[in-house]
Formats: structure tokens, sequence, C-alpha cells
């Protein structure tokens, strides 16, 4: 069925919106997913691997949903279209992060090292806003159908 908004009908299975992107735009993602996922091998793992005891609990915390984080990205090398609210989680929280932390400390000469250190990593969300399939998004999640919601009558 159509969507108002687009002469294109939304994909109703995985397999159909993976034949909707072209296979560059595939090939594009599996890139970025490939590029973050070695990104966090290179600089988490080891931090997990070889952690002591008395490892302070946030850091604990972050370094484990970032290693998480890279076998989810491993998992979007095969299956791209389907891994992409992956993609959407990493956009969303850095760009809050960028524009609500950063920018303001940034703006007010007030950025210190640690600071600028984590916005220049995160400023690298340019990647994924670059590999994202932007009409395919707004065709799937704002103006798609979404999941229905009660029992389908028998």
């Amino acid at each position: 069925m159509p969507s108002p908004a687009t002469s294109k009908p939304v994909p109703k299975t995985v397999s159909e919106a993976a034949e909707e992107l072209s296979l560059l735009r595939l090939y594009l993602l599996r890139a970025g997913y490939l590029l973050m996922a070695l990104g966090l091998v290179i600089t988490r793992w080891p931090l997990l691997i070889g952690h002591d005891a008395s490892w302070p609990l946030m850091d604990g915390v972050v370094v484990c949903m970032l290693v998480a984080q890279s076998l989810l990205f491993f998992l979007g090398v095969r299956y791209p279209v389907r891994m992409i609210p992956i993609l959407l989680f990493e956009m969303t929280w850095k760009v809050i992060w960028l524009s609500t932390v950063a920018l303001p400390l940034w703006l007010a000469g007030e950025l210190n090292g640690a600071t600028a250190t984590v916005a220049a990593n995160c400023s690298l969300v340019v990647i994924v806003l670059i590999i994202l399939p932007w009409p395919y998004l707004v065709r799937r999640y704002v103006t798609g159908p979404g999941d229905r919601w009660l029992p389908q009558p028998r």
C-alpha cells in the first residue's frame, strides 16, 4: 500500500527493504558498520580484556556498552537494513550530546581537553549521517504505518 507522502510503497519485509535500497547504499551501510565496529575493537576491547578489579563504575558501564555495540555493528555488516536502528541510536545520542553538552561549553569558551576529545570523537557521527538512507527512513519510520496494536481478527 502506498504511503500518503510518497508514491513508493512502504516495504512489508526486511528483504523488500533491502531490495528497495541500492546495492551501493547497502555497501555504504556495511562499510559504516565495519568502520565503527573495528574502531571499537581497537579502542575499547583492550580496555575490557585488560581491566583490573578496581574499575570505576561508569568506566566499566561505558566500555561494556561500547563493546556490545561493536558486536551489533558486526551484525550490521551482514544485515545492514535490519540493524539500522543501532545506527539511529548511535546518531541520536551523539547529536544530543554534541548539541547539549559540547556546543554550549565551546560557545562559552569553557571546553576542556577531555570534553574536546569526546566531542571530536562524537563528531565522527557525520559518517552515520551520510550513510543512512534518509528517504527510506522517512518512508519507513515517519510516514509509513506502524506495527499493529491489537490482535488480528480471526
